[in-house]
């Protein structure tokens, strides 16, 4: 199950079913679902945000740490404003893949590289010794964010789901260097 991780601005928490209409603002929204992974395809309605709820709980469920999947929630005024993930790359399934995705309305405000390093620092507690991003061609803000996280660009594969998508990777190594300005760091707790 996923480690509830707080940040100075933001509660990464297990996602629940009662998060399914906010969820679908974000999923259902266009401007989000042309960058989700092609196994994941645009949710059109509540029902089918719920079925999805349902599958990343019982999956969080049998995840061993510190993969995960996380509801985004903003500390000042509790809204849902997104999800994240720290999930097994196929098809070895051997690397660890963070990711997010949120509402667009919230993007620029820097929640996506908060979140990021959040798990970064969460994965490295648990002597992971990388973690890698997969970013579809021209999704610039994502490839900024992993940038400013201190990923580099390690090249392109055509192994997931038949697309060209760039590789990006952080070692343990060089994330203190990289870390965000921020005045503390992330807290692990169980949720």
């Amino acid at each position: 199950m996923a480690q509830r991780l707080v940040t100075d601005r933001l509660i990464l928490r297990p996602w629940r079913i009662e998060d399914a209409p906010e969820a679908l603002g974000i999923y259902g929204h266009p401007d989000v679902a042309r960058w989700l992974s092609p196994a994941m395809d645009h949710v059109p309605d509540l029902s089918a945000m719920r079925l999805l709820l349902q599958q990343w709980i019982a999956e969080d469920a049998r995840m061993s740490p510190p993969a995960g999947r996380w509801a985004i929630d903003r500390k000042q005024d509790g809204r849902l404003l997104g999800g994240a993930i720290l999930l097994p790359l196929p098809p070895g399934e051997e690397d660890l893949e963070v990711g997010w995705q949120l509402h667009p309305d919230v993007w620029g405000h820097g929640y996506a590289t908060e979140t990021t390093h959040a798990i970064a620092a969460w994965a490295f507690s648990q002597d992971v010794s990388e973690i890698f991003a997969v970013v579809r061609p021209g999704n610039t803000r994502a490839a900024a964010t992993v940038r400013r996280n201190g990923m580099e660009w390690v090249g392109e594969t055509g192994k997931y789901f038949g697309l060209n998508l760039q590789v990006f990777r952080l070692r343990r190594a060089d994330f203190d260097a990289a870390a965000p300005s921020t005045p503390l760091p992330p807290t692990f707790t169980a949720e």
